[in-house]
């Protein structure tokens, strides 16, 4: 079971209460809260305090990206994934929140 909901917290589909909270945690303590999703999506609406930096640049863009722990999100997944891939390949620490929607609180969400 506890499996199935990892599982399904990557993919966005779930949320997974432990990896909410460990999320607010580093952010609170620092951490850079990435949504890679595309500047339009952001535009629609993002977590409050949120870099923008889509995945499909996210590789000439690293720069970009502050500090040594990054929270990363997107709309439902995927895209999460695979920036989290490439952000440890570059001597991150990072924590895949998949979906935007499993940062849970809603008062955080801007449009």
């Amino acid at each position: 079971m506890e499996a199935t909901k990892k599982i399904l917290s990557m993919l966005g589909m779930g949320s997974d209460p432990e990896l909410t909270e460990l999320a607010h945690r580093w952010v609170d303590e620092g951490a850079t809260l990435l949504d890679v999703r595309t500047p339009g999506e952001f535009g629609r609406g993002h977590v409050r305090g949120a870099l923008n930096v889509p995945v499909q640049v996210l590789a000439e863009r690293l720069a970009d990206v502050p500090g040594d722990r990054v929270v990363v999100y997107c709309r439902s997944g995927a895209r999460s994934a695979s920036a989290a891939r490439l952000l440890e390949r570059h001597g991150k620490e990072v924590l895949d929140l998949g979906a935007m929607s499993s940062w849970g609180r809603r008062e955080d969400i801007v449009s």
